[in-house]
């Protein structure tokens, strides 16, 4: 008998909430797993990520492992190639911040994009010395993460350094700890000009990435005057089949947390998920 699918959401993709109100929603939709970013879903409670503190990571981790819920995710978003060094620095702090409070979260796993070396979208993203800022930011991640016995979540994204399966795994390469793990969201490796070739994308990510993946993003996305648009998921163009698969087979009770996909759309998106699961 198959494993079942390990269903979550990112818990500011409900709209904001009091505690006891998104505890009911994640319990309405059967969600087990969460990723929480605490500072968007309950900004009045972190007016900076450097006011975390172990009593602000016990009080929500006991609420949701009371509840039932496990923290896949501790969200920390950050640019951690800023090209102001301040900020940069700044950054790095709070992801470390994260790194230290974890298990207070009742997390064992905090993740993050590699961010930007200019503001939004630059080409600059794409060269060797971008790439390079990354690895530096990231060795001193993991460094943390490996003192604390936590694991660093990196995901790759379009025009982000960090935006294919080959570059993402000449990281893991580059630094071979296992206090560094990948976030896979295969939308996110979709581009207007790759798409109709997904499949190999998608392939190559399952095969380069293996076992270093920790957890699976489920985004939808289609194509609208040569941009990406992201769209709930089973109403755009990505092929889940062949992620169900290896979550069914390869990796079985791996964590799958749907990202972008609204409550008005989330029962048919989660039964859409459901059944393809069960075919493939």
């Amino acid at each position: 008998m198959s494993a079942p699918l390990h269903f979550g959401i990112r818990a500011h993709d409900f709209a904001r909430l009091p505690l006891p109100e998104l505890i009911a929603k994640l319990d309405q939709y059967r969600f087990k797993h969460i990723q929480f970013a605490v500072r968007k879903s309950f900004p009045e409670s972190v007016p900076s990520l450097a006011a975390l503190s172990p009593g602000t990571a016990a009080y929500f981790g006991e609420a949701f492992r009371q509840a039932g819920v496990r923290i896949a995710v501790l969200g920390c978003y950050v640019n951690i190639i800023d090209p102001d060094p301040g900020k940069r620095a700044q950054a790095l702090n709070d992801f470390s911040t994260h790194l230290r409070l974890a298990r207070d979260f009742g997390a064992s796993l905090v993740g993050t994009e590699t961010g930007s070396v200019g503001k939004g979208y630059t080409t600059d993203n794409f060269t060797e010395e971008a790439f390079q800022e990354v690895v530096v930011s990231v060795k001193a991640m993991v460094a943390e993460a490996e003192r604390f016995g936590v694991t660093v979540g990196i995901e790759a994204g379009q025009n982000h350094p960090l935006h294919s399966a080959k570059l993402t795994r000449r990281l893991l390469d580059l630094i071979p700890s296992n206090n560094l793990q990948i976030i896979l969201d295969c939308a996110n490796l979709m581009s207007p000009d790759n798409y109709r070739q997904q499949e190999a994308v998608i392939t190559e990510a399952l095969e380069l990435l293996g076992d270093r993946i920790a957890v699976i993003h489920l985004k939808d996305f289609t194509v609208q005057d040569g941009q990406i648009i992201i769209v709930p998921v089973g109403q755009g163009h990505l092929q889940f089949a062949p992620i169900l698969h290896y979550m069914k087979y390869k990796r079985p009770h791996i964590q799958g947390l749907l990202e972008s996909t609204s409550e008005p759309h989330l029962r048919e998106s989660v039964d859409f998920l459901q059944r393809l699961y069960s075919e493939v």
